[in-house]
C-alpha cells in the first residue's frame, strides 16, 4: 500500500530506540545549527519584530496540549484585518524564504527534545480540528506528531486533508524504524525541491472543516 510493504507496528524496544533517536538528533540538530537559529531569530527580529518565535497550543499523543515552536514568518496583524483571511498577504519576504526551506521549523526541534513531539509522525494541526475528526481520521493522535511524517513525503500541503488523514492513519497502523529512517530521508529529498509548500491559493493549507460538512 502506498509503495511500500505493509509491516507491524512498533515493539516496545523499537519504540525506545525511536524516542533515544529522536533525543540524540532533535539535541544535535540544535547544537548544530545554533549560529543558523541566532542568525534567523536576528534577522526575523528586524524585519518583524518581537516575538521571534511563533508559539500556538496543538494536540499531541491521545490529544494532550503542548505548545508547538517555529520561527515566526508573518508580521503582525493590522487594524481590522482577519487572521483566516490574510495569512497569504501577510508572510513576509524572509518568511516566504524560512518556509520554502523548512528552516522556520528548526525550534520545533526543542518540541522533539523534550518529548511533546517526535521526528516522525502526522503533523500537528489545530486544536480546533480535534471536533472535526471522523473516528477514522482521531486516529492520528494514537502517536505522537511529527516534524514530517509519511503524509509529508506524499504531497505534503498540495494533497487534500483527507488523503493527509489517510496516509496519516496508514503510518499509525505501519509506523516501524525502517520506515521512519525512509521518511527523513524522503523528506531531506523533498525540501531539496521545494515540493508541496502550499496548496493552490493558500498560505500553506485552507481550513478544514470537516470531511462530513465537505461532502454535504
Amino acid at each position: 500500500m502506498y509503495g511500500i510493504l505493509a509491516a507491524q507496528k512498533m515493539t516496545t524496544f523499537d519504540t525506545f530506540i525511536k524516542r533515544l533517536l529522536d533525543g540524540m538528533v532533535s539535541l544535535t540538530g540544535l547544537l548544530a545549527t545554533l549560529p543558523i537559529l541566532l542568525g534567523i531569530a536576528g534577522l526575523i527580529r528586524l524585519t518583524m519584530g518581537s516575538p521571534v518565535l511563533f508559539r500556538q497550543q496543538r494536540p499531541g499523543l491521545h490529544g494532550k496540549t503542548f505548545y508547538l515552536n517555529k520561527f515566526r514568518t508573518m508580521r503582525h496583524l493590522r487594524p481590522g484585518e482577519d487572521a483566516a483571511k490574510t495569512d497569504a498577504v501577510r508572510i513576509t519576504r524572509l518568511g516566504r524564504l524560512l518556509r520554502a526551506t523548512s528552516l522556520d521549523e528548526l525550534p520545533t526541534l526543542l518540541n522533539v527534545l523534550n518529548g511533546d513531539m517526535s521526528l516522525v509522525g502526522p503533523r500537528p494541526l489545530l486544536m480546533q480540528y480535534l471536533d472535526r475528526y471522523t473516528p477514522e481520521q482521531a486516529r492520528r493522535h494514537e502517536v505522537k506528531p511529527g516534524i514530517t511524517g509519511w503524509a509529508q513525503i506524499n504531497g505534503r500541503n498540495a494533497i487534500s486533508w483527507e488523503e493527509k488523514f489517510t496516509f496519516d492513519i496508514w503510518y499509525v497502523d505501519n509506523r516501524t524504524l525502517w520506515l521512519d529512517l525512509k521518511i527523513l530521508c524522503l523528506t531531506a529529498l523533498k525540501v531539496l525541491k521545494r515540493e508541496g509548500i502550499s496548496h493552490a491559493g493558500e498560505a500553506t493549507m485552507p481550513e478544514f472543516m470537516g470531511t462530513k460538512k465537505n461532502n454535504t
